[in-house]
Formats: C-alpha cells, sequence, structure tokens
C-alpha cells in the first residue's frame, strides 16, 4: 500500500500542473476551492490540537496545508478568472507574481510553523505569524468579500 501511495504521489507531483491545465474551469476553480476550504478546516484542527498540546498530531495537517499551497500556484490559470461562484478577484491576475510569491510564502511558513512548535512558548502567536497571518494577507488582497 505504501508503494503505491508513494506511486501516486510521484505521479502527482510530475504530472500535477499538466493535468490541471486539462480541466475544465469549471473543475479547476472547484478544485482550488477545495483546497482552500481543506487549508482552512486543517487550520482549524491545528489549532485545537496545538491546544490541547497535541503537537506531534498538527505536523502532518502543517505539511498537507503546505503542499496544498503550492499546489495552488497552478490553479489560477486565465480561464478561470471568472464564474464557477469563484471569489477569486481580478488581482491575482493583474499581480501574478505578488501573488504566486504570497501563496510560496505561506507554504514556507508552514513548514518553518511545524519546526517552531517544539521551541515555542507561546504557540498562539507563532500560530497567528506562520499560518493565520498568511491567510488574512490573502484575503484581503485576492479574495472577495462574502
Amino acid at each position: 500500500m505504501k508503494k503505491f501511495k508513494l506511486l501516486i504521489t510521484t505521479f502527482v507531483f510530475i504530472f500535477g500542473s499538466t493535468f490541471v491545465y486539462a480541466q475544465s474551469g469549471e473543475e479547476i476553480i472547484k478544485g482550488r476551492k477545495a483546497m482552500f476550504s481543506e487549508n482552512y478546516q486543517n487550520g482549524k484542527k491545528i489549532s485545537i490540537l496545538l491546544r490541547s498540546g497535541k503537537k506531534e498530531e498538527a505536523k502532518p495537517l502543517m505539511k498537507k496545508i503546505s503542499n496544498n499551497y503550492k499546489k495552488l500556484l497552478d490553479y489560477f490559470p486565465e480561464n478561470t478568472k471568472e464564474g464557477f461562484k469563484t471569489e477569486a478577484l481580478p488581482s491575482i491576475w493583474e499581480n501574478k507574481e505578488e501573488f504566486n510569491t504570497l501563496m510560496q510564502k505561506a507554504s514556507n511558513d508552514m513548514l518553518k510553523l511545524a519546526k517552531a512548535i517544539d521551541t515555542t512558548d507561546d504557540l498562539k502567536a507563532i500560530q497567528k505569524e506562520l499560518m493565520w497571518s498568511n491567510c488574512s494577507a490573502c484575503h484581503n488582497r485576492f479574495r472577495a468579500e462574502h
């Protein structure tokens, strides 16, 4: 089973962006919304786990969020600017480099968070700094209010 999972992971890594661009605009928008939703749900779980002192259980969720942010770099092609209840603002495409930098920073910060939770006394503050602030930065600049 582990070999199968490794094979699938390798396939997705190598062919992931090609696969994304072969999808319809609707499928891509739904896919990115699902990843952002998963990140938010995992962020809430991380908060609960950290409050409960379950740091080791939180780390795989941090890695998952980090990986999702990297995948999301491929989920904003030109044909997904509108429709299908997207909440993405045109500023994503107008400032693509800034958006991509923010996604990469959010990914990197999640990995930093996984390391920082072992050495910090203020879990809430480090989580705010390395996780929730990235969510806010993106929402404030690149997401329509809802």
